[in-house]
């Protein structure tokens, strides 16, 4: 199937050849139309399956079509609602692309940096309004901006916005919405709390599910190195000898463990910059953007960068700490083997860690492939014996549950 095969208008379908794109992802292909008919709809599917693309193009269709050229005041009459300010500038680079040949504007607005351009912008009149929940409520609480006039709603990765503890923002931000308006609302799994939400939110939806988030992609080859903790540095260093990791993603739990990294990194030689959430947001986008360039060979990074993050050609990505939220995992090595191309995930697994990859493995219904023999193998970890000592810190660890998982999530 390709674009050519569903309706969307000329200017899209002009805007699309001009990206190189021919053939529309799964659930482009069965959204789209369901948008474009006025439904509101329930999408299930993790990052790196296109979903961007699929709420993009039929909104801006459907707000051309009723576009007022002759209307002396422009109004914001689509809210965009996402977690992050990565994801943020990401849509708004799709509705720049995707909406080049129309004559709609849009703004793009987060908190970490001054708020003057981004009002500016807002004043001289915008239709499509791309927010994260924190600035959209400082804006609306100083009546910059007003969302009288919303016609459609976009929540994006919902799942996401509970981890990061938006659930009440989103929620004052939707009591202040038009009872009448179309909703798209999207989230990578479905908790009860996103369940009731959608719930709320939705009018008999139609829902698209597409990639469950318990599957990995099948180009990515999953290796995993038992190794102790304190030997991680010296076998990254050891892989990194190797010419063709061109590129890695290195993700890490703690943002202070983010920037010691980095630091003994760039000592050791490799060209390596680190992106966490108490980073200026200039410094984050500079960062991502040398990374893309291939200026920079190693990004390490907090789970701020699990989702959202469009790298192309992205050929390596390490668990240097295991996620102890095993779809975090499934998230973070989506980064790479993006539109067919191949990538390899590496984790390093310490003893501590290996109920976390007991979940990881018993979520994605698949064994990573353990690499033995390394230079700093402890055979001793290939046997599933754990004494009691350690079961019992396993224990400890997980009993903290779902609150002590989204706290760590945070960073």
């Amino acid at each position: 199937m390709s674009f050519n095969n569903l309706p969307l208008i000329e200017p899209l379908q002009a805007a699309l050849r001009k990206q190189g794109y021919t053939t529309p992802t799964s659930i482009q292909q069965q959204a789209i139309p369901h948008i474009l008919e006025g439904k509101d709809l329930l999408g299930c599917a993790q990052t790196g399956t296109g979903k961007t693309g699929a709420f993009t193009l039929p909104l801006l269709q459907l707000m051309f079509q009723g576009f007022d050229r002759q209307r002396e005041r422009r109004v914001i009459q689509t809210l965009i609602l996402t977690p992050t300010r990565e994801l943020a500038i990401q849509i708004g680079e799709s509705i720049q692309a995707y909406g080049c040949y129309l004559p709609l504007k849009h703004v793009v607005i987060f908190g970490g940096v001054p708020q003057s351009s981004q009002v500016k912008a807002i004043q001289n009149g915008v239709e499509i309004l791309v927010a994260t929940p924190g600035r959209l409520l400082d804006l609306m609480q100083q009546n910059i901006v007003h969302l009288d006039h919303i016609r459609y709603f976009v929540l994006d990765e919902a799942d996401r916005m509970l981890d990061m503890g938006f659930v009440r923002d989103v929620q004052r931000i939707i009591s202040k919405l038009p009872a009448k308006k179309q909703t798209l609302f999207f989230s990578a799994t479905m908790p009860p709390e996103i369940k009731q939400l959608s719930n709320v939110l939705l009018h008999n939806p139609v829902k698209v599910e597409v990639t469950p988030v318990s599957s990995t992609v099948d180009l990515v080859e999953q290796k995993v190195y038992y190794v102790g903790k304190t030997d991680k540095f010296d076998l990254l260093l050891h892989l990194l000898k190797d010419p063709g990791i061109e590129s890695m993603l290195l993700f890490v739990q703690m943002k202070h463990h983010a920037d010691k990294l980095t630091r003994q990194l760039i000592k050791a030689g490799i060209h390596c910059e680190a992106i966490h959430g108490d980073k200026l947001q200039r410094a984050r986008q500079r960062a991502l953007d040398n990374f893309k360039a291939r200026k920079t060979r190693v990004l390490v990074a907090t789970d701020i960068a699990a989702r959202g993050i469009d790298i192309e050609e992205l050929t390596h990505v390490l668990n240097y700490d295991l996620p102890n939220v095993p779809e975090t995992y499934v998230h973070r090595i989506g980064r790479t083997g993006r539109a067919g191309a191949t990538g390899v995930a590496i984790s390093f697994c310490d003893w501590t860690e290996k109920s976390f990859l007991t979940d990881i493995q018993k979520l994605i219904k698949k064994n990573l492939t353990v690499v033995k023999a390394h230079p700093f193998d402890n055979p001793m970890m290939h046997t599933d014996s754990v004494n009691l000592t350690t079961t019992s810190s396993f224990s400890n660890m997980r009993r903290g549950g779902k609150k002590s998982a989204r706290r760590v999530s945070r960073f």
